[in-house]
């Protein structure tokens, strides 16, 4: 029995305790958690989105594709009941409707499928779908500190897993996660997800990874966040967090990673942040058969179709006033690509829009990934806050550039790559619409020898969340 099915169970049981214990006057038990109840700490809000996306290839068929699309969404978030165990739920559904994109222009198969999701499409994948929707909700537990959800509509920002939110639609999950921070400066977060809802699909799918066209149902995962001076009057000491995670994606990958984050206040609003991530990926179960192979992003794999990576990063980021500029490296090793859940290669057409996905570094850029075997990154971010000026108004322009890229061809040519990103971002700070917000980005990419296309990539997002209680 997956975890999904079980907590419908286990939920029916918990509501039917409660209100058995209401019936005897027992409902205050467990007050004085610092919670009001099931329905006064209930909150519910209707959001929209609307996207124009362009991404011109320069090279190829589908070099000129352009996309339009608007999205009406309804998040209600109840509180919990009272009592020890505390019992609520969370519900997501959303409507979106495509615009026109221009005649000629808009994504087909591979583009607006799996691939590069945008919308979904109709007629096998040779045209776009007008329009598309999706419903999810998950129940909720609270004992103290600890909350686990379970069921669909999760979006988790993990180090081993990041949703994917870049276009007109979310990525979604199914399963449970647990949280708890009833230990002092320390919170643990684990659990198991056997779905996903791609940004562009309203059906679930397994789980996979890049070049994987057979998927898992079974992506489990726990980790710290540890706090070693969380109490400590000294500010430099108390800004250090420790992580680690691990994740195993089942007949695909085993993944550890460790991370350390400090912020070194400097006086005179400036201060000095130090990243440092490691990811260490081995194979696992099927990983390299038939249907469960991995394509390295690309690039050389000491064992073709096969898991084998240790990913490191250190990013440094200096900030004064409303200035900050991030230099970084990126250093991926020979044996492989880095991995992350990724269901774009998914063969299924029932799957169409399952494409989309985030990882956890700093590489994730605009349209290139640079995690290719053996890729060295150098990459540099300039931002500034106008806070001071125009409140609600950043910007800022990002460089990366790597080599060293693995030929997937013995005696091949040298791999290389660079993208330059640029993002301008604006919410109205008060009036009738404060809380609108837009987000103008671009991307400029060239590959030498990658077998990625020459693209120029641009995005603008209009967003407003109206709170209804």
């Amino acid at each position: 029995m997956k975890i999904s099915t079980l907590a419908l169970s286990i939920t029916a049981a918990l509501l039917a305790q409660q209100a058995c214990a209401d019936d005897f006057g027992l409902g205050a038990l467990g007050r004085g958690t610092g919670h009001s109840g099931f329905l006064e700490d209930s909150h519910a809000a209707v959001s929209s989105r609307t996207m124009y996306y362009s991404a011109d290839n320069r090279s190829g068929t589908n070099n000129d594709l352009r996309e339009a699309a608007t999205l009406l969404r309804f998040d209600y978030k109840s509180g919990y009941t009272q009592g020890t165990l505390g019992v609520g739920f969370d519900v997501m559904a959303f409507g979106a409707l495509r615009l026109d994109g221009g005649d000629g222009h808009a994504a087909g198969p591979g583009l607006a499928g799996n691939g590069n999701s945008f919308f979904p499409t109709k007629n096998n994948g040779t045209e776009p779908a007008d329009s598309f929707a999706r419903a999810a909700g998950n129940v909720k537990f609270r004992i103290s500190q600890t909350e686990l959800h379970v069921g669909g509509g999760l979006a988790p920002v993990l180090p081993i897993l990041v949703s994917n939110d870049s276009r007109v639609a979310p990525q979604t999950f199914d399963g449970g996660i647990l949280t708890s921070s009833d230990i002092p400066n320390v919170t643990f977060t684990g659990g198991e997800l056997n779905k996903a809802e791609g940004r562009a699909s309203s059906n679930s799918t397994g789980l996979s990874v890049a070049g994987g066209t057979r998927d898992s149902d079974s992506f489990k995962f726990g980790g710290v966040d540890y706090k070693p001076f969380g109490s400590s009057d000294n500010a430099i000491a108390k800004n250090l967090t420790l992580q680690y995670y691990y994740a195993n994606l089942q007949d695909f990958y085993k993944q550890n990673y460790f991370g350390l984050v400090h912020v070194l206040p400097l006086g005179n609003d400036q201060s000095f942040k130090t990243d440092l991530r490691y990811f260490d990926s081995t194979s696992d179960g099927k990983n390299g058969d038939s249907g469960y192979a991995f394509n390295n992003n690309g690039g050389y794999a000491k064992h073709a179709g096969e898991v084998d990576n240790k990913t490191y990063s250190a990013a440094f980021t200096y900030q004064l006033g409303g200035s900050s500029l991030m230099l970084g490296h990126i250093g991926v090793s020979d044996d492989g690509g880095f991995v992350w859940v990724n269901q774009g290669s998914l063969a299924d057409p029932h799957q169409q829009g399952a494409g989309g996905s985030d990882f956890y570094l700093f590489t994730d850029a605009v349209v290139g990934q640079f995690s290719r075997a053996g890729e060295q990154v150098n990459f540099g971010q300039y931002s500034y806050d106008f806070k001071a000026y125009v409140p609600g108004l950043k910007a800022s322009v990002a460089y990366l550039d790597g080599t060293d890229i693995k030929s997937k061809v013995a005696g091949g040519a040298d791999q290389k790559e660079n993208e330059a990103d640029f993002r301008l971002d604006y919410v109205v700070q008060a009036g009738p619409l404060k809380g609108f917000g837009t987000t103008f980005r671009t991307g400029t990419y060239h590959g030498h020898n990658t077998g990625t296309a020459d693209q120029d990539q641009t995005r603008l997002i209009f967003n407003y969340t109206y709170a209804i209680f």
